[in-house]
């Protein structure tokens, strides 16, 4: 059984650079989607609140801290075990 389908969610650009290796060679590939990119960059890197990051997304607090929560786990995942990160996929509208 499936569970809830995933809303979309508003993204301002896509990443010029899609995916991180390791320079020795990598113990698997973590999958980070874009929105959990988008995620990221608006609260670490642009500094906003989640509040204010939700908003410009289109989704829901909780929604936003779940894919903060998401991708947060993944990065440390990748960096900890020498993991490669790929960026690809999800369920977003390009906000132009």
């Amino acid at each position: 059984m499936r569970g809830r389908r995933r809303c979309r969610r508003w993204v301002e650009i896509l990443p010029r650079v899609t995916s991180f290796y390791p320079n020795v060679t990598h113990a698997g590939i973590v999958i980070l989607r874009i929105e959990e990119l988008e995620a990221i960059r608006l609260v670490d890197f642009l500094g906003l609140t989640q509040q204010e990051a939700a908003a410009r997304m289109g989704v829901s607090q909780k929604t936003l801290w779940s894919d903060l929560k998401s991708a947060r786990f993944k990065i440390a995942d990748a960096i900890i075990n020498g993991k490669a990160i790929q960026i690809e996929g999800g369920n977003y509208v390009l906000r132009r």
